[in-house]
């Protein structure tokens, strides 16, 4: 069972500027679970049956203009049976007059009640894009997250095996850090995983021997990074004779974090390897093939050529996909 995550309605009315028409209490301690919203429609002709009370509830116009039409007697008990249901929260757009009835009714079951000056559907979006970021299943992973040349690299390994200061050597070619030692890690969509760093470490790296170092004022605004999608997972391990490496390229490797596979490589570490370059090679490879070209694969299907195969019998030869 996942945990359950929830982001406080002081929180949400904050990033998205809402107007307060009635709080029962402090908004910090009102919390909302879920991540889905929902336009009352069904729920204000007196149909509750899969009403969702986590739900923020969003009154739009059309939902506005059908209360407006009621008589004021009809209104009152539509509202009142909406409200009696026990919503989290209710949110007026487009900047619409509140209706007195929906005030009083807000302060009898103790509703939140909000605005906002955002026509619907874009505050909707807005709101649920938020909410799947705020509310995403999130593990913490002890690695070293950068961002190269626009790729998010996730940099895993054994405590010692130099992953901060391989990020060092990055930041000072130009690159972005993210987080080092701890990685918050949130899914927040079926398909991509988003890194940043427990805001009491952000911007910090920790070197043996030299101790903390702030990043962001050593080498400027520029090199850090609050939040960056995960592309890569690069595992960096000690070097060890007589292990097969990949050579080619062609093997295809993920790793998997929170459901998610990420595309993932193995990188030996020895002395005199310089990591940073051959990661920033790794980040600009990862980008080739996300463009549809695989330089393993063109080489692979020229030395076959050049042995004299067929078409048909290189694309046989060829590893799969996927």
């Amino acid at each position: 069972m996942e945990d359950v995550y929830s982001v406080s309605l002081s929180e949400v009315i904050r990033e998205h500027k809402l107007e307060a028409i009635y709080l029962p209490m402090e908004a910090e301690k009102i919390q909302i679970c879920s991540t889905q919203v929902n336009r009352p429609g069904l729920p204000l002709v007196g149909f509750f049956d899969h009403f969702e009370k986590a739900r923020l509830e969003i009154i739009g116009k059309v939902e506005y203009l059908y209360l407006q039409q009621l008589p004021d007697e009809q209104r009152y008990e539509s509202i009142a049976k909406f409200f009696a249901a026990s919503p989290v929260g209710v949110v007026v757009t487009t900047g619409l007059e509140v209706f007195a009835e929906m005030k009083t009714l807000a302060e009898k079951y103790h509703i939140p009640l909000l605005r906002t000056k955002r026509g619907t559907s874009d505050f909707m979006a807005t709101l649920i894009s938020y909410l799947n970021v705020a509310l995403a299943p999130r593990i913490t992973r002890h690695g070293v997250l950068v961002n190269v040349y626009g790729e998010g690299l996730l940099l895993l390994g054994e405590s010692g095996i130099g992953k901060s200061e391989t990020a060092i050597e990055l930041l000072k070619r130009g690159h972005r850090l993210i987080a080092d030692d701890a990685v918050e890690i949130k899914r927040v969509s079926s398909k991509t995983l988003v890194g940043s760093a427990p805001e009491i470490i952000r911007h910090y790296v920790e070197l043996r021997g030299i101790g903390i170092v702030d990043v962001c004022r050593l080498f400027g605004m520029g090199s850090v990074e609050n939040t960056t999608k995960i592309e890569l997972v690069v595992n960096l391990e000690p070097w060890e004779n007589g292990k097969m490496y990949d050579r080619l390229g062609l093997d295809s490797e993920t790793t998997d974090i929170l459901g998610v596979q990420i595309p993932s490589i193995t990188l030996p570490v020895c002395p005199g390897r310089n990591m940073a370059v051959v990661l920033e090679i790794a980040a600009m490879n990862h980008r080739q093939k996300m463009m549809g070209y695989n330089t393993a694969e063109e080489f692979n299907r020229r030395l076959m050529a050049q042995m004299g195969m067929s078409q048909d019998e290189i694309d046989a030869a060829a590893p799969a996909k996927g």
